[in-house]
């Protein structure tokens, strides 16, 4: 995909009225994710730029930091900060990366939220901490949005969904399948329920003014006359690798299932923002697809 044809689906969206477009960021198979956000802020306007999510493992945060400013100025004022502790452990092998143990990845991105966060003030920074040491640096440039963009942290665990709650504007529920506690059952819309509330209680009295995610876990979202038909289809998929304990309906109400008619997908939208607060929802690639459903929600 060149940038003449990125930009043009990045005008599209922002045609449709999707809010932000974000990208992925691994070492294989896709685009470094901060030079596409570059090309995406050049071709558009209004749409905000983002990410789901940086590893943070993958760059020091003084070095991020210079990229993140450089493209809140280039973009105007429009990027939000996705950023995670890494989880991809096949692009780790690959390149060499050591993969650390959870609570090692988890305190490194502790320690780089607060460099970053530091380096975008107006003071020159000192922090000495486990991973990172930053001497009387002064971050340039200097981001447009202020005290800096908005960050966008993302788990399914109770430390990073607490860490999140502390430090982040936007907050992303991910499921915590295969991991060793939780499973499949991290996916329904009770299990959700719980890991907002971990949030509430890390958040305190800023949780209001926190913005709540979610994203489809199994499959793209997609719009269909038959959604009973598309669950059962994808619930016997997910049962082949491994018995999920899910039925059908828990599979149709999960927070990260979007399967429906239009109309069955804005009810659904709107059931999650009023009983969990949820206004923030990737689709993933079915831009077009979903169009409809995004015209329907407009304003609501």
């Amino acid at each position: 995909m060149s940038a003449r044809v990125l930009g043009e689906k990045a005008r599209r969206a922002e045609a449709i009225g999707y809010s932000t477009y974000v990208l992925s960021d691994h070492l294989l198979n896709t685009f470094a994710p901060n030079v596409a956000l570059a090309s995406i802020a050049t071709a558009t306007e209004t749409l905000r730029i983002g990410h789901l999510v940086l590893n943070n493992d993958l760059r020091h945060p003084a070095v991020l930091h210079q990229e993140l400013a450089s493209l809140d100025v280039l973009s105007e004022g429009r990027l939000e900060i996705g950023i995670g502790a890494g989880w991809n452990e096949p692009e780790y092998a690959a390149s060499g990366i050591p993969f650390s143990p959870v609570p090692v990845r988890v305190s490194r991105l502790e320690e780089s939220i607060a460099v970053l966060k530091g380096l975008f003030g107006d003071e020159k920074l000192s922090f000495t901490g486990t991973h990172y040491t930053i001497t009387a640096m002064d971050g340039r440039p200097t981001p447009l949005q202020k005290p800096h963009p908005p960050f966008l942290i993302g788990g399914g665990g109770k430390r990073v969904l607490g860490l999140a709650g502390r430090e982040a504007q936007i907050v992303g529920f991910a499921p915590r399948i295969g991991a060793k506690v939780g499973g499949f059952r991290s996916c329904t819309f009770e299990a959700t329920r719980e890991k907002i509330g971990w949030v509430k209680d890390a958040a305190g009295s800023r949780f209001d003014q926190i913005e709540l995610q979610t994203y489809p876990a199994f499959r793209p979202a997609s719009v269909t006359d038959e959604p009973r038909k598309a669950a059962e289809d994808l619930l016997a998929k997910i049962n082949q690798r491994e018995p999920s304990g899910l039925t059908v309906e828990e599979l149709l109400d999960s927070p990260h299932v979007f399967i429906g008619t239009v109309g069955q997908l804005v009810e659904k939208f709107t059931r999650l923002r009023d009983e969990l607060g949820i206004s923030n929802v990737m689709v993933g690639s079915g831009m077009d697809e979903f169009a409809p459903v995004v015209e329907r929600l407009a304003g609501r």
